[in-house]
């Protein structure tokens, strides 16, 4: 029998005995004012800031609606629109510009951003009971398979300290030769919450093997495969031939990250209960974070070394290695809102000492570039913030550079949201605005490789974005708006070589995400429109979309979705994507876009027991065309099935 149909059974024979135990543990609320203290009455998980430490709650990851597309799908690990290179773990980026991420310090693991953990993406959980939340999802096929196995563990030792873990393992074939990617991440986590003293700690580990094939050599296989076999259209997507034959990436690092503070308060009395409570007034703080980041790129094909216009250490042998490391350390103290009735927000002062230390290949004294370099900065910053209250809330955050390398940088947000009573439900309307001055990173500066050198002196990239968002849930209607000013910006040109963009460029964004019910029908729809002033710098597509249409009901306890998905984009000069630095990058030949990619899928909930079956790009050769590419010759996953199944123990 096979391994995973036999696993696959496993999970399918307990279902009767997890079914058969409590109730769902998704109680969880995202609303910021809960106290912690009724909170931990139930299983609640939430996310940490990276400087402060400030928690938030978010929803424990049990919900049955749309499961597959968030663990089976690759395009919507980037947002429903992006440019991929197709495999699921594979490298990606979104294409629409608000919901894209800022360059990150260590730019090569931007295109693999949503299977990195962070601090600002480990789950925190609180729970009275031991809770395991174990999936597995896989798709058919010896050449082609897809395996994603994910656990995460959470016990409380008492009502104040817990204790975590979590790991996921990834091995995915890819529909394409040369393009198979493998991933294991694992991390532990802990906090203790005490009246006076609290401590929260984590600490991940991930690791990314990819397969670099470079992209198919001719398109024509795919939007014409007749004509490249002579009439003769049983084209495999495993014969196509491709660019790279025996490259692969590796990304590899770890972090450990701890938030310490100490709170100042008082006792108060309730005559009720005859109990008290703990009051806190004030708190100092000490967050540490060290990570480490390293990434390698390797081939050994002498006939590889042909599709780089540059080889400048070897011909027949690449082996790119570059390395970095931050310690940063922040102190601060806060005072905290709330703690009477003229205590309306919270103001938080600190200051932050960080420690960069980057490696590569070697030293290059043609153009001043040393192996190793050494950077240290100091910042100091703020935080006003008022999360409570049922009319108003509102935060506003301030970091800037006073000394070392980085002097100079500034960092500046802040939003509001109000709430705003329509008939019998409350719309939400909220307003942001972000102000940056940043320096380039440092390998986007100077870098050493076999294929790529350069060093360059850009300035500070300055950034202004403004805009509001308003939700009403009664309707089921989200509307998002917003405007950017960049000034300065560093982008990936033609030769795959970072540039800078003297001027300025606009960038506009609005987006509505309208839901619609009738009895058990929905239907989802996310419609963008953007436009940038600059599309020889900035290419994105004009409009995009993803609706989702499905039946919702229930078979006796058993929750069930049946539906049809489907993406879309207009077309726009496509990104290409270069292997030897895992970037993303403009060119000027290839258009891709007015393709919808369509899904069919069954997902289904009994008790804490979730499956799904999918039938990905099912459209494939029947509608839409055959021009089904995100990024420049690199094309969409044909058609495949995909299975899963995830279980919530509550021990």
């Amino acid at each position: 029998m096979n391994w995973k149909v036999f696993l696959f059974s496993i999970f399918v024979s307990l279902v009767p005995l997890v079914s058969s135990g409590q109730q769902p543990v998704n109680t969880s609320t995202t609303d910021k004012s809960m106290k912690w203290d009724e909170a931990i009455t139930r299983i609640t998980s939430w996310n940490v800031s990276e400087y402060l430490g400030d928690r938030t709650l978010r929803e424990v990851d049990t919900v049955m609606e749309n499961y597959c597309q968030e663990v089976a799908i690759p395009s919507l690990q980037f947002g429903y629109t992006s440019a991929i290179t197709g495999n699921y773990g594979a490298e990606g980026t979104s294409m629409n510009y608000f919901e894209r991420s800022q360059p990150g310090p260590f730019f090569f693991n931007d295109a693999l951003a949503p299977y990195i953990p962070t601090v600002a993406t480990t789950p925190f959980y609180n729970s009275r009971v031991p809770m395991t939340l174990l999936s597995y999802n896989f798709g058919y096929g010896n050449q082609q398979s897809q395996d994603r196995l994910k656990a995460v563990f959470n016990g409380n030792i008492n009502r104040r300290a817990q204790i975590g873990g979590n790991a996921e393992y990834i091995l995915s074939k890819g529909s394409y030769e040369n393009q198979a990617d493998k991933h294991f991440n694992f991390g532990l986590n802990g906090s203790y919450m005490g009246d006076h003293y609290q401590v929260i700690a984590l600490f991940n580990q991930y690791y990314s093997l990819n397969k670099e094939n470079g992209g198919i050599q001719n398109d024509l296989y795919i939007t014409d495969p007749a004509e490249m076999q002579g009439g003769n259209s049983k084209i495999t997507s495993k014969n196509i031939p491709v660019n790279l034959r025996n490259a692969h990436s590796r990304v590899n690092g770890r972090e450990f990250w701890m938030n310490n503070r100490y709170r100042f308060g008082f006792h108060r009395f309730n005559e009720e209960d005859s109990t008290e409570t703990f009051i806190p007034v004030s708190q100092i703080f000490w967050t540490f974070d060290f990570n480490e980041h390293h990434h390698q790129f390797r081939t050994k094909n002498a006939e590889d070394h042909k599709f780089w216009a540059n080889n400048y250490f070897n011909d027949s042998n690449t082996d790119d290695d570059s390395r970095a490391m931050t310690i940063r350390n922040t102190v601060g103290i806060s005072l905290l809102e709330g703690f009477n009735k003229w205590a309306k927000f919270g103001l938080t002062a600190y200051a932050q000492h960080e420690f960069n230390r980057y490696r590569q290949l070697q030293d290059y004294q043609e153009l001043g570039i040393r192996r190793i370099s050494k950077e240290h900065s100091l910042y100091i910053g703020g935080r006003l913030s008022k999360e409570q209250g049922s009319l108003l809330r509102y935060n506003a955050d301030a970091r800037i550079a006073i000394a070392g390398h980085n002097l100079g940088e500034m960092e500046i947000s802040g939003e509001a949201q109000f709430r705003v009573r329509i008939r019998r439900d409350t719309a939400s309307v909220r307003a942001f605005a972000e102000f940056d001055n940043l320096h380039p990173s440092f390998f986007v500066d100077e870098y050493v490789s076999n294929h790529f050198i350069w060093k360059n002196d850009f300035s500070m990239t300055r950034r202004l974005r403004f805009g509001g968002e308003l939700n009403i849930p009664q309707t089921g209607t989200n509307i998002r708006a917003g405007m950017e000013n960049i000034q300065n910006m560093i982008y990936f040109g033609n030769e795959a070589l970072p540039l800078q963009h003297s001027g300025n460029i606009q960038v506009f964004s609005a987006t509505l995400n309208q839901g619609l019910r009738f009895g058990i029908w929905n239907w989802d729809n996310a419609v963008t429109y953007q436009t940038a002033s600059n599309h020889d710098v900035l290419r994105i597509p004009a409009v995009s979309l993803f609706s989702n249409m499905y039946i919702l009901f229930r078979v006796a306890t058993l929750r069930v979705q049946f539906g049809v998905d489907c993406n879309y984009m207009t077309s726009y000069k496509a990104q290409a994507y270069q292997p030897a630095t895992m970037t993303f990058h403009n060119q000027d030949e290839i258009r891709v876009g007015n393709y919808p990619m369509m899904d069919a899928y069954l997902n289904m909930k009994l008790s804490k027991v979730r499956f799904y079956v999918l039938c990905s790009h099912f459209n494939q050769g029947l509608f839409g065309g055959s021009n089904y590419f995100s990024a420049a010759h690199y094309p969409l996953n044909p058609r495949r099935f995909m299975f899963g199944l995830s279980i919530d123990f509550a021990n």
